[in-house]
């Protein structure tokens, strides 16, 4: 009978430290976005179509936030009323953790 109890105890055992080493590791090596980035990202247009010069709408919104593209025109599918204007007004409410504000412009 003890045969068959020691292979359960061991997977038993073996699960309890591998979840306690998922748990941790998923607490320490999280990787932290800065919520700015799907905000931009959901008033862009959404096409991905990469004329802009980056590989889809998630890196210029990327982009944007870190400062990196200064004209948000670069989006050619996108539009002043329906795009650029309400992101432009987005940042300059949500500035950075430092408190300057993304310099961008249509």
């Amino acid at each position: 009978m003890m045969i068959y109890i020691w292979p359960l105890i061991i997977l038993g055992i073996m699960g309890l430290l591998l979840a306690v080493a998922l748990t941790l590791s998923n607490h320490f090596l999280e990787v932290k976005e800065d919520p700015r980035i799907d905000v931009v990202e959901s008033l862009l247009p959404g096409i991905n179509c990469g004329a802009c010069g980056t590989p889809g709408c998630r890196a210029f919104a990327e982009g944007i936030v870190k400062g990196e593209i200064k004209q948000v025109s670069r989006c050619r599918p996108g539009n002043a009323e329906k795009n650029y204007n309400p992101i432009i007004e987005y940042l300059k409410d949500h500035p950075n953790e430092d408190g300057t504000v993304i310099d961008v412009r249509i």
